[in-house]
């Protein structure tokens, strides 16, 4: 695998756990990155700097702790307070500044951001230049391939952003009207990494080591955004390092070993959250952990009953305990 750089940063290896809000906390971060990821993006933050005091947002802000380098994701429409947002995050910690035009969900959408922006190439020339003028650290830019299956205009996105100053570009494989649904496809995301000359990460489906090197040699692509496939499974960092590095596939990780890798988790969870947060937050956690497993819906429906942190520890423990526990994670 070739090293990959934004700006000053040369990442240990290209793969790039994708920000997610309500997934990729501080937590989830830590995890993935002593798995295997190269570098780990935060969740979503408002570029409106009111909010940052909210116990959300301190949450959802960069931590000084955190292993270099720290990227910050920032969302919204507006070119003042995006900039204004880029400072502040830098100011708390931030050494590289994602600007999300990728999100579809309707929430971010109907307020003109996320890849709402797409429509508004104008819209997005601006926030680009208020961005890149506003801080001394690089910035980089998380697209889809365009707003409609009828208007894939992220090729032109693309190039708007190489001019503006972008270090480096993220691609989803699908439309925001696409949504989550059907197949992402690559052919776009190649169109766009043979136009510019920065670093392009493709993203979108990557839920294996055999579809991460399919996806690099389609795309040419400089490295992956993993999403999705790594709720549940933190290790796939490692798996597809591994196989894009030898050809040769990792052992799936032992029982014993996931049941380590959650009970960290959990209590990462109720240490980062408090008690009562942390064990709601576990809940999805979990879920996603047990759902490939025998007995995993009684063992989930079970778990979300549970109220406090050392009830979900020994529901852990004892589910891992049974006899036979049934296949591996693959």
């Amino acid at each position: 695998m070739s090293m990959v750089r934004i700006g000053p940063y040369t990442l240990p290896n290209p793969l790039i756990l994708a920000p997610m809000a309500g997934v990729t906390d501080l937590p989830f971060r830590r995890l993935c990155l002593a798995l295997g990821a190269g570098m780990a993006v935060s969740e979503m933050v408002t570029s409106d700097v009111r909010l940052y005091d909210s116990r959300k947002s301190r949450l959802r802000l960069i931590h000084a702790s955190e292993q270099e380098p720290r990227s910050v994701q920032i969302a919204g429409g507006d070119p003042a307070m995006l900039a204004e947002a880029a400072k502040r995050n830098v100011e708390l910690g931030a050494q590289i500044i994602d600007i999300n035009m990728g999100c579809p969900a309707k929430k971010v959408c109907n307020k003109a951001a996320g890849s709402a922006l797409m429509k508004d190439e104008v819209l997005v020339a601006e926030i680009l230049a208020a961005v890149v003028a506003a801080v001394d650290v690089p910035v980089t830019l998380k697209i889809r391939t365009g707003w409609n299956p009828e208007n894939r205009n992220g090729l032109r996105i693309a190039q708007l952003a190489e001019a503006a100053g972008i270090q480096a570009l993220a691609v989803h494989g699908r439309t925001r009207d696409d949504r989550f649904l059907g197949a992402a496809e690559y052919d776009t995301i190649a169109a766009i990494k043979q136009a510019v000359g920065i670093p392009v990460f493709a993203n979108g489906d990557i839920d294996s080591p055999e579809k991460a090197r399919r996806v690099l040699e389609h795309t040419g692509c400089d490295g992956l955004l993993i999403g999705r496939a790594a709720q549940g499974r933190p290790w796939i960092f490692r798996e597809i390092a591994h196989y894009l590095a030898t050809g040769e596939h990792l052992a799936a990780p032992s029982d014993a070993e996931v049941e380590a890798i959650l009970l960290e988790h959990l209590d990462a969870l109720h240490a980062f959250y408090g008690p009562e947060m942390g064990v709601r937050i576990a809940r999805k956690h979990v879920g996603w952990y047990l759902a490939d497993r025998p007995g995993a819906a009684e063992s989930r429906a079970q778990f979300n009953r549970l109220q406090d942190t050392q009830a979900q520890h020994a529901s852990i423990r004892a589910f891992f305990a049974q006899p036979p526990i049934g296949k591996q994670v693959a």
